[in-house]
């Protein structure tokens, strides 16, 4: 018996090993495609005469969107403020070469610590079925937000360096410098 119980715990074990090895693989390419699509992009555009750091109409609407939808899921139901720091941290971490250079890439980022997938932005982990807002108002005020910081370089002077932040309602335990807190939220160096 104790026989059979150790052959099926060493079979979920290895079953369980190779799920995250998978997933980790998945990130991996996910991370390639990202970077390779964007420096061919760059490319492009390089050969056709435009500037460094040229953005398309499209790639602009779907980093609205990718931010729209981060303040969204984050902060939805709090102040201008706090909406406007989880939007600051977004493009702060586009724009440290620590993260994803791009507004998606940041938001959709995922990392594998110790066999387990980390999402940057907890509502994606946790609830990848969150697609459409549920609350249109609230959809439109993120998407103002999102404007704001994005299209026109609103920034909260606390938040300059800020890269990460979470909930007053966990204690992480980082040893990171506090910035601020805004609203429900603790920002971070």
């Amino acid at each position: 018996m104790n026989t059979q119980i150790n052959s099926i715990n060493l079979q979920l074990s290895t079953w369980s090993s190779g799920i995250f090895k998978t997933l980790g693989f998945i990130a991996v390419v996910i991370a390639l495609v990202s970077v390779t699509t964007n420096l061919f992009a760059q490319l492009q555009n390089k050969a056709r005469g435009l500037p460094a750091g040229y953005v398309s109409a499209a790639e602009r609407t779907r980093d609205l969107e990718c931010l729209t939808r981060n303040i969204y899921w984050e902060a939805s139901s709090e102040p201008f403020e706090s909406k406007t720091g989880v939007a600051q941290v977004t493009i702060n971490r586009m724009n440290s070469g620590k993260f994803p250079n791009s507004v998606c890439g940041v938001v959709y980022q995922k990392n594998i610590f110790y066999e387990k997938v980390v999402c940057q932005f907890s509502w994606f982990c946790e609830n990848n079925y969150k697609t459409r807002p549920v609350d249109a108002v609230a959809w439109k005020e993120s998407e103002e937000v999102a404007k704001k910081v994005l299209l026109e370089n609103f920034r909260l002077a606390s938040l300059r360096d800020a890269l990460f932040y979470h909930a007053t309602t966990i204690s992480p335990g980082w040893r990171k410098e506090k910035l601020a807190t805004l609203g429900n939220h603790i920002f971070y160096r």
